[in-house]
């Protein structure tokens, strides 16, 4: 390579990882705007989530199909990008497959890289089959209509290029490396089981253009693999990336444990202060008072915002939800989606308004989730234990619940009356407490 293909690549480089760190600063800003909330507990458990479930897949095999197929793309993609950094040398230097000198090691790196390149190939294409042939349910919900479903497109053609470049590069590789010595530049070096297959397409043509296709499928290959870096912020699969985290920070208590509100502890120890007067004016006269529960993301504990950003819109919380399956408008994917958009939103407007959020008339009660989709949970946590990343769509269903019942009284009626019976009769049902057992009688 020349020096002046050097300074491009460089430049190439310096501007996909740039931006790509730019916006991971805007996504852990917006992160940030959630409510503090410890999750330092208990850190061998932390690291022994993050190990079995982001790393070793251990929930996405309880469906085994998309579970292995699954696990051949992420470990395809996390081992053939090692020769990403064997690509940036190359292209920084002017080198061509700088780790060649591993010898026999090098060999079966390669041929380990065209075999997993294969594997994911089958792999994404069967995906995309499932997904736009079969018709899986879960692909054809309401909410992944427009940019959901298309990004989920996006993405096994992103895959199914890039994988097809590399075998590509690679065969014209392995057809310069066994012609005569006029091609100096291209060493013998590496194993190429699938490629090989491939190569024989390239005879008869000339050395000018076999170099010209495998220094275009060179080029297209790690340019394609920095747009996807930076396609990712935009897409679904940002979990990539946040999985690790958000599997470590999981809620490692009992599914259905509900955790005390601090705004309505700190209320009821006030009631119950007889020194405290009631009627006192606030030490801090700015301070916005507590809200209870949740109304806008804002509201929401930062790791329910990173829950909303690892969503994989996968679809395994909404099949195994009763309120969904049974026709309710409930969709525990749209929940994460809705509040992932909203925050998108926020972010955005502060953006816009010189680093400070301008109150924009909109929540995400309402605007994006309805009061009939969060009342229709049955709060079982199916889409808890269903989801392969550890995220809890029930947690801000709750909060958000808990904002309609205390601070704007808008509990169904169903609700109300249960309430009123358990307060008046001790039990849920409208009979009193002598009458029972009258049933036995009868």
């Amino acid at each position: 390579m020349s020096i002046l293909s050097n300074i491009l690549f460089a430049v190439i480089l310096i501007v996909g990882v740039g931006y790509f760190a730019r916006n991971v600063k805007k996504l852990i800003r917006n992160i940030k705007l959630g409510q503090d909330i410890d999750r330092s507990d208990n850190p061998s458990e932390r690291w022994k989530n993050m190990a079995m479930i982001a790393l070793g897949q251990s929930k996405m095999v309880k469906r085994p199909v998309a579970g292995f197929l699954h696990i051949l793309v992420y470990l395809g993609f996390v081992i053939i990008n090692i020769e990403v950094l064997e690509i940036i040398i190359d292209g920084l230097f002017g080198t061509h497959r700088i780790f060649r000198f591993l010898g026999g090691f090098y060999n079966v790196l390669i041929g380990s890289f065209e075999i997993l390149a294969f594997l994911v190939l089958v792999a994404v294409i069967v995906f995309w089959i499932r997904r736009n042939v079969v018709k899986i349910q879960r692909f054809w919900k309401p909410e992944m209509q427009g940019f959901p479903k298309n990004d989920a497109n996006y993405i096994l053609y992103f895959e199914m290029v890039l994988m097809t470049l590399f075998l590509v590069m690679n065969a014209a590789d392995f057809h310069l490396q066994h012609i005569p010595s006029e091609v100096a530049h291209y060493h013998q070096a590496g194993s190429f089981p699938i490629s090989q297959f491939i190569a024989p397409v390239f005879d008869g043509m000339s050395n000018g253009l076999v170099i010209l296709i495998e220094r275009g499928a060179w080029w297209l290959h790690i340019c394609g693999i920095l747009v996807f870096l930076n396609y990712l912020y935009f897409s679904k699969h940002l979990h990539i990336l946040l999985a690790f985290p958000n599997t470590y920070f999981a809620n490692l208590n009992p599914l259905g444990k509900f955790n005390n509100l601090e705004s309505v502890t700190n209320e009821v120890k006030l009631m119950m202060d007889p020194s405290a007067d009631p009627f006192a004016a606030p030490a801090n006269p700015d301070a916005v008072p507590a809200k209870f529960g949740a109304s806008d993301v804002q509201d929401l504990n930062w790791v329910q915002l990173l829950n909303a950003y690892t969503c994989t819109e996968c679809g395994r919380c909404t099949s195994s939800c009763p309120a969904n399956l049974t026709g309710k408008k409930l969709s525990p994917r749209k929940i994460m989606m809705d509040t992932r958009d909203r925050l998108e939103e926020v972010g955005k407007n502060i953006d816009a308004n010189g680093g400070k959020f301008v109150d924009d008339g909109k929540s995400l009660l309402n605007d994006y989730i309805t009061p009939e989709e969060l009342w229709a949970c049955t709060t079982c946590n199916a889409c808890v234990e269903e989801c392969p990343v550890n995220i809890s769509p029930l947690s801000i269903i709750v909060d958000m619940r808990r904002y309609l019942v205390m601070e704007q009284s808008a509990a169904p009626m169903e609700l109300n009356n249960m309430m009123s019976n358990i307060e008046n009769n001790g039990a849920p049902w409208p009979y009193s407490q002598m009458d029972r057992l009258n049933w036995k009688n009868e």
